[in-house]
């Protein structure tokens, strides 16, 4: 074996078991999380956190979805879970929508101080959400919307819309022009040209927002916990509730459970759409 086969070899073995250990770095917590939760506490406190469950129980599941106890209310995370729901899917479909118009309107029809526009989008994109959360706070009181359902979702369409606009904006830039011009000429208007060729041929970028923004939407905490309101309350805090207001012994099972339940949702979009997300990635997201 020559040399520079040989190196390229020994270089292949190493990318491989970094890979592996990345892996297993990344899962091991999950296959923890797992095992645990189809123990019972019996077999827990034995210690033995690696150690595969004896008899698989769904009970801290059932618990956990249904039962367990968020504050006042033994309810489970059944009620964040659909509280969730609500608020995300306005919180994903109006960025992403709002966020495509104005990445076509900037990258190709460029109205009269849009280059200001971008750099103030772009802006806002950098200023960290706990800066904005008082002023956002006393806005949303002043006109009657804070602690209720337009509240967050105003809320999660405000923080999304520069990196909403950044990414449509690139992937838009790099389309090709001849295809606006012939639209064009062929009396084609902003909206129309928007819905009849530019949509239609987002979907790439499309679903590499939807999962950007529904995984950022299902795993906050911070402001569902302060724009929410008592009644709209998402999934994560009441994951906050059932782990901290435990009495007596801690339930680990019944836990991890509930941890899983709460990130399922962006799990299972990641999996059935990560194909695309890389194809949306290579065609501009990060240009």
């Amino acid at each position: 074996m020559s040399k520079r086969k040989s190196t390229a070899l020994w270089a292949r073995v190493g990318v491989y078991a970094f890979l592996l250990f990345a892996a297993a770095f990344f899962l091991l917590p999950l296959y923890v999380m797992l095992t645990t939760s189809f123990k019972t506490m019996e077999e827990i406190r034995l210690g033995q956190i690696f150690a595969l469950p004896s008899s698989i129980t769904f009970d801290a599941w059932r618990a956990a979805w249904s039962e367990a106890c968020t504050g006042v209310s033994c309810e489970g995370v059944r009620g964040g879970f659909w509280n969730s729901v609500t608020i995300a899917v306005p919180s994903v479909v109006l960025p992403i929508l709002l966020g495509a118009i104005n990445g076509y309107a900037l990258s190709w029809w460029k109205p009269k101080g849009s280059q200001w526009l971008f750099g103030v989008l772009m802006l806002g994109a950098f200023i960290p959400i706990q800066v904005m959360i008082y002023p956002l706070v006393k806005l949303e009181a002043a006109i009657g919307i804070y602690s209720s359902l337009p509240g967050i979702v105003v809320v999660h369409l405000v923080f999304a819309m520069p990196i909403m606009t950044l990414l449509f904006r690139n992937y838009y830039a790099g389309l090709p022009g001849e295809l606006f011009k012939a639209a064009r000429v062929d009396g084609g208007g902003f909206w129309r040209i928007f819905f009849q060729l530019v949509l239609p041929m987002s979907t790439p970028m499309l679903i590499v927002a939807a999962i950007m923004q529904i995984t950022g939407v299902w795993n906050d905490y911070i402001l569902g916990l302060t724009f929410a309101g008592r009644e709209n309350l998402p999934m994560t805090v009441q994951l906050n509730n059932v782990i901290n207001t435990t009495t007596g012994e801690r339930l680990y099972n019944l836990n991890m459970a509930a941890t899983i339940l709460t990130s399922a949702v962006p799990l299972l979009v990641y999996l059935i759409s990560g194909r695309w997300f890389v194809r949306g990635i290579a065609a501009g997201a990060v240009k």
